[in-house]
């Protein structure tokens, strides 16, 4: 799969990638293993994060400099808001946990870092520092649903592997790439790899990694 390169050069100079899309949260969904307590923790949790990862991603329509990059940005919004959140609220509803009491979640400390690290990173730079906070999010989810669905034991959690998995999600992940190459190239332009700010790029999208590291870390501690 390619997300563009952008992200390849990022993910490849990050450690703690491997760490974060083969935690054993993410083994424990692909054979079936991870005690649905804590997944339906998770899951609370995330319903919360994915209400400000939407805002982010909102943010990001304003510090865009092209309609097309508004029109990317405001895509994922819709897929945040129409197909991920509403996957939540499905899946818990199942469990008997209504819409309200997800909303009414109180925040842990790792997913208040987390979303806070990345609502700073678009409020105090430009687009490009909001991606890079953004990208491990997005990006990882679909490389860690791709692998899932070619490796997985069991179906007990079928319908969050198919989400981020499916065609839909991957060409998210493609669209968010594209955006990414294409505002490096509009704002740092040739030899972006090589600018001082590709470094600062480099360091934001790692510490939003490992942030996603200690996310999976509080799915397993309910």
């Amino acid at each position: 799969m390619s997300f563009g390169t952008t992200f390849a050069a990022w993910r490849d100079s990050t450690p703690a990638w491997l760490a974060y899309t083969r935690h054993a949260f993410v083994q424990g969904l692909g054979e079936g293993t991870l005690p649905h307590a804590a997944f339906l923790h998770y899951l609370k949790q995330d319903y919360v994060f994915l209400i400000h990862f939407s805002r982010a991603w909102a943010l990001a329509i304003t510090k865009a400099d092209t309609v097309e990059e508004m029109r990317l940005a405001a895509g994922t919004v819709n897929g945040l808001i129409n197909d991920e959140i509403a996957l939540h609220i499905k899946t818990c509803a199942a469990a008997g946990i209504d819409e309200a009491t997800l909303f009414a979640t109180q925040e842990r400390q790792e997913n208040l870092a987390y979303t806070r690290y990345v609502l700073d990173a678009g409020h105090s730079g430009d687009l490009l520092d909001l991606l890079a906070a953004l990208a491990p999010c997005v990006m990882g989810y679909g490389e860690i649903g791709a692998h899932l669905a070619a490796a997985k034991t069991s179906d007990t959690y079928d319908d969050w592997i198919d989400t981020y998995a499916s065609d839909d999600y991957q060409q998210l992940c493609r669209d968010v790439g594209a955006l990414m190459d294409g505002a490096v190239a509009r704002r740092i332009g040739d030899g972006a790899t090589t600018s001082p700010r590709w470094i600062s790029l480099q360091a934001r999208f790692a510490m939003a990694t490992q942030l996603e590291v200690g996310f999976w870390d509080m799915g397993l501690d309910p």
